[in-house]
């Protein structure tokens, strides 16, 4: 995940958020048996913007520089 572009991580991050609504419709309307699901969207869009803040504190730059050799 932390080779991807900070385009494709918000793209990503959107796509989880409208996941995570559709599972919550379905929960309500009784249709979900995996509560579990919820979670671990959760969990993905966390990670997601955690990489969002390294990038923007340059943590991790050996990571990108693995990338470029």
């Amino acid at each position: 995940m932390r080779m991807k572009s900070r385009q494709e991580i918000s793209e990503e991050i959107d796509a989880c958020r409208r996941e995570s609504l559709n599972i919550r419709f379905q929960w309500q309307a009784g249709e979900t048996r995996n509560p579990a699901q919820r979670g671990d969207i959760r969990r993905d869009i966390a990670r997601l913007k955690t990489i969002l803040r390294e990038m923007d504190l340059s943590i991790n730059t050996h990571l990108k520089a693995k990338e470029q050799v």
